[in-house]
């Protein structure tokens, strides 16, 4: 497929998921040097097989089966760190190393805990009208990103920062929840214990 000609491939997808992008993905990602994720989060699961072996995947680039290969997540990427944090941990116990190999755009959005619980309070409240979220997170993630309101990779670096920005999440979060009758609080103490 790539030759010396061939400096850059995009894979994009134009059918709202689902179209087949993964595999195709899986195909070229064998033969590249990098392959880069710009946007979505840890809403879809990915299942990869090499070599006979199945890995599952929801943030982490499929490249990363290859130990040549570098991978990105992007700044338009809306990143759940737990998320990543245990499909690390996976592919590490499973014989792949990853760390070396992997790139996080500082400007990659965090998705929080308040996030998922408002993806699941809005779906709950649609009825009949829902559109089938996974509940990940991923559209209050963006929400907040377009907001200016998120959390990005490198303002983990400013303790209070961080604090005026899940407070303020939880906060808003709350009111939603509230409005939607749901009794569990968004807590940013919790929220920032675990980005400790």
């Amino acid at each position: 497929m790539f030759d010396e000609r061939t400096r850059c491939v995009v894979l994009v997808g134009v059918q709202w998921g689902d179209e087949g992008k993964g595999k195709i993905t899986d195909v070229l990602a064998e033969q590249a040097t990098l392959v880069a994720r710009y946007q979505g989060g840890a809403n879809a699961g990915h299942t990869v097989l090499v070599d006979g072996e199945e890995f599952i995947l929801h943030l982490i680039p499929s490249g990363a089966l290859y130990p040549d290969v570098r991978c990105v997540l992007g700044n338009g990427v809306v990143l759940d760190p737990w998320t990543l944090i245990d499909e690390i941990e996976m592919l590490q116990s499973r014989g792949v190393e990853i760390e070396d190999r992997l790139g996080v755009s500082r400007r990659a959005h965090l998705v929080l805990p308040y996030h998922k619980q408002l993806d699941g309070a809005k779906e709950a409240a649609k009825g009949s009208s829902r559109i089938g979220t996974t509940k990940r997170g991923i559209g209050p993630a963006y929400r907040d990103k377009i907001a200016r309101n998120g959390l990005r990779v490198c303002d983990l670096a400013d303790r209070d920062y961080c604090w005026d920005v899940v407070r303020e999440g939880a906060a808003a979060a709350n009111a939603v929840l509230d409005y939607y009758g749901v009794e569990e609080r968004a807590d940013s103490e919790a929220v920032m214990t675990r980005l400790a």
